[in-house]
Order: structure tokens, then sequence, then C-alpha cells
């Protein structure tokens, strides 16, 4: 006896032990799903090591960036917009209610209310004062807050529109998985209010919290009811409930199973792991359907549920066995992706397609063992040949003549297809926006649309630019002064000696605070009362160090700000960049009103003094800490803010390219390097790995598929045939999605692997059924006959009870989920078409000698050889 045939045996001698066993089992996975931890954080597509990713921390760090969502107050019917003192004294409000949430980094957040007004106070004078301390007790008091705040670059377009229609309320959150808490704290004060504001909240951070609480919430509606319709279309197709309980439950078991199995081995929920039960309902379910679908077909003519089973098991074993290899080879492939999200969810689904298969050949055949005499009776009152009757089954006795008299004719449509579909394909584009995982009419969807309308852009990113420290930098500052020393005092001064011992004493220090250390210590030497001569070597040391700090604080120089004012000049003639802040903003304000507000004095002063004494002086407003969110302490390092309108990958790369050449066209000085940063940047670098992973994992799957093929049929022109439906309903589905301008994103890179799973499968049960048909009969009309009863009507349900139980996805709020129900049932009809049509067309017209082989070896030789039957299919 056969390893599987010893199985079935088990399964239908012990079917209570069977059952039990995986009863037991199952709800000890399942009792670890209280663990769960969730993960919605895009940022964990990458790896912690990864090169972007560690800049993009670094970054956060050194200019104390924290995630921040966007609070937008719109009042589109008063006259001065939100310069009224009605919208105003709401904004004060809102801010203060705001600021007292737990989560909100309250020293950090951006409003009319927090915001300094920079202005001038008299000759060298700058006065900062609250924008609004108060709301504006009348509508000229709310007009001059709406001048003022026009006149700051930092505010215009960030916390004001340009059209003075909104208000923006930028709230930093100490931890982005907050972001949803947040935003819902703020939708329950703004339900308060009354009046003509209207409020909105949007953000890549609450975009990427929201869609987590969602999806979970969806994971337990979606799944449920795709199973129920799955239920009711088994129930149309067997009639009895008993029986099609069977698919069900091991579908329940499996994604239990899985989730507890993925949950308790310490991996985190994220956003791809969450479509896991998803991906495994129909692939629990697909190999029950054929068992159901023969045991029904063969039960009434045989009689003895044992002997049936053991018939159906020994027919189907084979084909399922490779169908679920070939499936979770396909999932398994992702575990090489560069994405750790990518790889757990490969590596679970293609562990859940395992115990599927377990499960569906043990649990299966011991439940209908275990069946009573009165329910399974119920089939044989059916009746045999009942199942021929059927709308399908009339529907496919049909079809097969016509797919051998027609072969031609669709071999040639199908040639058009791809090449229509290889059209669509190269015009498929890779694009992601976590805020477009919401439907267009979802309150994030809606704010973002308003919001960036109105403002400059909710889009964050950062182009950070760097003047390293060079290794030798310290060496050169102490060969600079002992020349010095040596031109005084020669070769073996005191002085020289007492310079090295002081160098020596800083050096082990940055550079910037070696500076500063030297400076104090010429400094106490030189009140130690020298000679009047070495007092004026000291001095001039002083003096090379003080030049040495100046050239060291390098984003204090007029020379390096008018580059960043160049590259922001540059960032500004791109549409898709709505503003851009940086310390040259805070730089040219605070020099105009030193120079008594005159416009003309808006520029980069042209000294070094001139610039620390611009930012020496904003240092004594309300908001000092706000310049470190431009510059690092040492001003090594500088930051450029940008706001952007779209979260489109696309657009950033766009964005990146045309930095990129201005950067070639006006390099940077010697010495500073350019980096990006910001989670829009982030989602750029990770949808480009995941799109190569996701291709390289497709092609080796295919390739092991194919290999696989070879084995299970031994024969190149099988391998090649199982093949084919894969091919072409991979090369339709994407060609699909480059016609209809959908982007290729998260949830279509992964339907690859399920495409490949699923599409194969009715392959392999079409050609393994067909050679054994073909064996019997030796008749090829005859095994088309006879393929187009009850092999074909199993393929056909598995297609039809997978397709339409998985549209009550297009219900659900979330893109991702919406996509995968549609893909879903197209590849599975798709699938199912090409199995059924073009197989048997491509073996009429290219397998003639295939035909003859197998025909003259057969049962049923005296039919004639396959030019005989040939002619009698064309007769």
């Amino acid at each position: 006896m056969t390893i599987h045939g010893r199985l079935i045996d088990i399964s239908l001698r012990f079917p209570r032990t069977v059952m039990w066993t995986a009863v037991v089992v199952a709800l000890g996975l399942t009792s670890l799903l209280p663990r769960i931890v969730i993960d919605t954080d895009p940022e964990n597509m990458l790896p912690a090591d990864q090169q972007d990713r560690v800049f993009h921390d670094l970054v956060k760090k050194d200019f104390d960036l924290h995630d921040l969502l966007v609070v937008g107050v719109v009042n589109d019917t008063d006259p001065d917009g939100v310069f009224n003192p009605a919208t105003l004294a709401r904004v004060h409000e809102l801010t203060d209610e705001i600021l007292q949430i737990d989560g909100v980094v309250r020293q950090d957040v951006l409003s009319l209310a927090t915001v300094d007004n920079i202005s001038q106070g008299g000759p060298g004078v700058v006065r900062f004062e609250w924008m609004m301390a108060d709301p504006p007790a009348s509508r000229e008091d709310a007009q001059a807050i709406g001048a003022a705040a026009r006149r700051l670059p930092t505010v215009q377009g960030t916390v004001v529109s340009e059209d003075g229609v909104a208000a923006g309320i930028y709230v930093p959150l100490t931890d982005k998985n907050q972001s949803h808490r947040v935003a819902a704290a703020i939708e329950e004060i703004v339900a308060r209010y009354e009046g003509d504001e209207k409020y909105f909240i949007t953000g890549l951070p609450v975009a990427e919290d929201t869609f987590g609480f969602e999806m979970f919430r969806q994971m337990g509606m979606a799944a449920p009811l795709a199973g129920l319709i799955i239920f009711l279309l088994l129930w149309v197709f067997f009639r009895s409930v008993a029986l099609i309980l069977s698919p069900m439950i091991v579908a329940i078991m499996t994604v239990a199973s899985t989730m507890g199995l993925l949950i308790g081995t310490g991996f985190t929920v994220h956003i791809m792991s969450s479509m896991i039960p998803i991906f495994l309902m129909p692939i629990a379910v697909v190999d029950s359907v054929h068992i159901l679908s023969e045991f029904a077909d063969r039960y009434p003519q045989v009689g003895d549920r044992k002997k049936t089973i053991r018939m159906v098991m020994g027919d189907l074993f084979t084909p399922m066995l490779y169908t679920s290899l070939t499936s979770a080879a396909g999932f398994a492939s992702l575990a090489f992706a560069p994405i750790p999200p990518v790889r757990v969810f490969g590596v679970f689904v293609a562990i859940g397609i395992t115990i599927a298969f377990v499960l569906t050949v043990t649990f299966i055949p011991a439940y209908i063992v275990r069946l009573s005499d009165k329910r399974i009776s119920k089939l044989s009152r059916r009746g045999a040949g009942q199942q021929d009757r059927g709308v399908l089954a009339g529907l496919l006795h049909g079809l097969g003549p016509r797919t051998i008299a027609g072969s031609r004719l669709i071999i040639v449509a199908t040639v058009v297809v791809l090449v229509v579909s290889a059209v669509g394909i190269a015009g498929i584009e890779i694009n992601d926006n976590p805020v477009r995982w919401f439907r267009p009419d979802h309150r994030i969807r809606v704010a973002d649309r308003v919001l960036n309308r109105h403002f400059s852009g909710t889009y964050e990113s950062f182009l950070v630019l760097e003047k390293p420290e060079r290794p030798d930098d310290h060496e050169a500052l102490r060969r600079e002064v002992a020349s010095l020393l040596v031109r005084a005092e020669g070769d073996e001064g005191a002085l020289a000696r007492q310079w090295n011992e002081l160098h020596s004493a800083a050096a082990a220090a940055p550079l910037g605070k070696h500076l500063d250390d030297l400076v104090d210590a010429v400094l106490a030497t030189i009140d130690e009362e020298p000679l009047d001569d070495e007092v004026l070597v000291w001095e001039a040391v002083l003096a090379s160090i003080e030049e040495a700090q100046t050239r060291y604080k390098y984003f204090q120089t007029p020379q390096a700000l008018e580059f960043v004012e160049g590259l922001q000049t540059a960032m500004a003639q791109i549409d898709l960049v709505g503003k851009s802040t940086s310390v040259v903003d805070i730089v040219k304000t605070v020099h105009r009103e030193l120079r008594e507000g005159d416009e003309a004095y808006y520029s980069v002063p042209r000294t070094p003094e001139a610039v620390a004494q611009t930012l020496l002086t904003y240092q004594s407003s309300h908001r000092p800490d706000d310049l470190w969110h431009f510059l690092t302490p040492d001003l090594r390092r500088a930051n450029i803010w940008m706001q952007l309108k779209s979260g489109d990958n696309q657009d950033m790369v766009a964005v990146v390219e045309h930095v990129d050449r201005y950067l070639a066209a006006h390099p940077p000085p010697e010495g500073v390097t350019v980096g990006w940063a910001g989670m829009t940047y982030l989602n750029v670098v990770w949808q480009d790995a995941m799109v190569r992973g996701m291709l390289k994992a497709l092609l080796g799957s295919f390739v092991i598929v194919f290999v696989m093929m070879l084995i299970l049929f031994r024969s190149l022109w099988f391998g090649l045939l199982a093949m084919l439906p894969l091919t072409v309903t991979i090369t339709f589905i994407y060609g699909l999605i480059g016609l209809v301008g959908k982007d290729y994103d998260m949830p279509v890179a992964v339907l690859s692997s399920l495409t490949l799973g699923l599409s194969i499968d009715f392959a392999i049960h079409y050609l393994q059924r067909i050679r054994v048909i073909l064996k019997e009969t030796g008749s090829w009309p005859e095994t088309i006959r006879r393929m187009f009863s009850a092999p074909a009507r199993a393929i056909s349900r598995n297609a039809i009870v997978i397709a339409i139980g998985f549209l009550p996805l297009l219900a659900s709020p979330l893109v991702p989920y919406n996509t995968v129900g549609v893909f879903l049932s197209l590849i599975m009809m798709v699938s199912c078409a090409v199995t059924l049509v073009l197989l048997p067309g491509v073996m009429n017209v290219f397998g003639r000698r295939w035909l003859a082989r197998v025909t003259s070896s057969g049962m049923s030789a005296a039919n004639g050889s396959a030019g005989d039957t040939m002619a009698q299919e064309k007769g």
C-alpha cells in the first residue's frame, strides 16, 4: 500500500481519532491568538539595518523630528476665510485642547496659537510675540493676525493657507502608533463645536495607523462574510449542509492554526500578514471542493462511502499533492524577498497551505465516514447522473465539443490577448501611497484632498546636507598654529610646547568641542599675564582658532546658506513641492527685521558673523528649539523640510530626480554630502525593494513549478501544457492592470504568488485526469466528453465558489481588500477558462503525436490511430 493509501486507510478506520486530533491541535494553536502584537508601520517593510532606514532614523534623532498628523480648519463661507474672530477663537480653543492630549509633543505643536510673530522692534532689535496669544476681539484684530502670518515664510502655506481659507495645526506625536488614538480624540473634540468651520485630519501616520485599526476590523468581518458566501454556494452545488460543513471546518482550522502559529512564534501581525486569512481561505477550500464534487458524483453509483472515498482519493491525491506543493512553493519563494513582512507572509501562507492539505486528505475522509446514514443517503436519492442535469453541467457538455471544433480560433484569440496584455504590462506604473489604501470617500482621503488643495502639502520629506569632519582636520589645525609659533619663537620655543600640550589635551574630543576647549585654554593662558610679546602671539593663535571655528560651523557661512537657498529655489520649480523650509528662511526673516523690516534685506547676510547674529537673535524667541529642527547644534548638518502635495511614490521619485538634475548642474561644495529621509521617501525605497523582490520570487517560483510539473507528468509536453494556464493568467491579469491604469502596489504585487498557485491548480487536475481517461478510452472525442462531465464540473465549481465568495471584499473601505477581491475573482475565472478552453484546443492542434502514442497503447486501441481519431473529430 502506498503512503497516501495508508494515510487514507487510517482516516477511514479511525475517523473519530483523526477528527479529534485535528480539532485539538487547531484549538491549541488558536489559543495563541490573544498574544497578538500588531504592527502597521510601513517603516518595518525595511530591515532595521537597511541603509536608508538607518539614515532616516538618524535624521529624526539628530534634528529632533517627530511624525505628525495635520488638522485643518476650513472656513470657506466667511468673506475673510479663517481670519474672523469666531474661527480664530475656535483654532485657539482647539489648539489648547490638542495640547492636553496624551502622546502629543506639546512644545512642537504648530498653530497660530503657538508660533511667534517675528517683527521689527527698533533699530537692530527683533520682537518675538505670540502670533495669537489670545483669540482676537474684533475683525480688525483677526485681519492683523492674517497680515502678520503672511509676512512669515515659515507660517505661510503651512499654518495658514495662501488663500486665507484654512488654518493648519501640525500635531507631532511621541509615537506614530498613537496617531489613530490622537486623531480619534481630536474628532471627539471638534464634534462638539458649532459654526461654519469644517475640520479635517490627515497625514501619513494617521493613515497608516487607521489602516491597521480598520484592517483588523475588516479581517474580522470580511473573512467570515466570504466564508458564509462560500458556504451558501457549496450548498447550491451539493444541497447537503452536513457534507459542506467539512470544507468550512477545514478552512477555519487552517486559518486559525496558521495565525496562531505565526503569533505563537513571536512574529508581529503586519499589514502583509493580516491578509493571510484572506489568501488561505480559497486555498484551503479548493481541494475539498474537488473531493466533495467527485464524491457527490460517484457515491450514487457506488453506494459505499468508504469505497467511494478510496476511489476519489486515489484519483485526486496526486494532483492535490502537487497543487499544494506548487502553491506552497510560490509563496515560500517570498522568503527570499528583501522585505521582512513579505518573508513572514510568504512562509506562513506556505505553512498554511501545508496544513490545509494535511487536513483535507485526513479530516475530510474521516468526516464523511462519520456522517449518519440518513444524511449520506440524501446523495443516493438524488440518483446517478443527477449531477449531469444542472445548468452548469449543460454548459460544460456543450463547451467540450466547441473547444475542439474551434481550437485554432481559440489559439489565435489567445495569442491576440497575450499581445494586447504585453502592451498593458509595458504600461504598468509602480506606485503606492498609504493614504490611497482607503476608498476615495473615506474621511482620510477627503481630508487629504482638501488640505493639500489649501496648504503647501501634508506629506513630509527631508533633504539633509552635511559637511563631515575630515580625519585630518585636528592635525591640520595643530600644524597651522604650530607654524605660527615657530615663526614667532623658533623650533624649540616654550609657546610651541605649551600649544602642543593644550592641543593634546583636547584632541580626543570632536573637532567642534576641541575648538571650544582650545579657545578656553588660550584665553586662560592670556589671563595668566604672560609677557607682552607672548600675548601678541597667543592672540594670533586665538585668531587662528576662531577662524577654524568659523570654518567648522559650516552652515553659519553665507556660502553654505546660499547653496541651501539655491536648492530651495530649484525645488520651488516643481509643482509637486508645495513648499520647502530651512534655516535660510529663519536667517532671512530675522535679518530683515534686524534691518528695520526692510524687504530689501530679506536675504542671507554677507558675513558669518552676521549670520551668527541672526541665529543668536532667534534663540530669544518663544520657540528657540525650532532652530534645531533645521540645524544640528554643531552647525555641520542642515535639514530642508519639504512639504509635498502628494505621497505617491512616483511623485517622490520625480522630486528626487529633479533635485538630482539640479545637483548635477550645480555640484555641492567640496566635502558636502546630500541624503534623503522622511516616510514619503522611505515608502519609495521599500516599494522598489518589494517589486524587485516579488519579481525575482515570481521568476524563481515559475522555474520551480515547471520542474515540479516535469517530475509529476514525466513529460516535457505535459510540463509545458501545465504552465500554459499559469502563463496566460498572469500575463492577462497584469496586462489588464496596465490597461486600466491600476498602479502596481503592495496587494497587486503579492497577488502574483496567489495567481501562480491557483492557476496551476486547475491545470494539474485537468491534465492528470485527461491522461487517465484517454488511456482508458483510447478515444479523443470520448475523452473530451468525459472530461467535460465530472472533472470539468469540479474545476468550475471551485472557480465559481471562490470567484463569487470573495466579491464581498468589494464592500470593504480598504482598497487592498477591494483589490484582492477583484483580482482573486478574476484569477479564478480566467485560469478556469484557460484550463477548460485553451488546453484542449492546444492539445487538439499540437498534440497529435502524443495522442497517437497514448491511444495506440490504451484500452481502446481499436478506435484507430490518432489520425483516425482526428478525422472523426473533424467529421
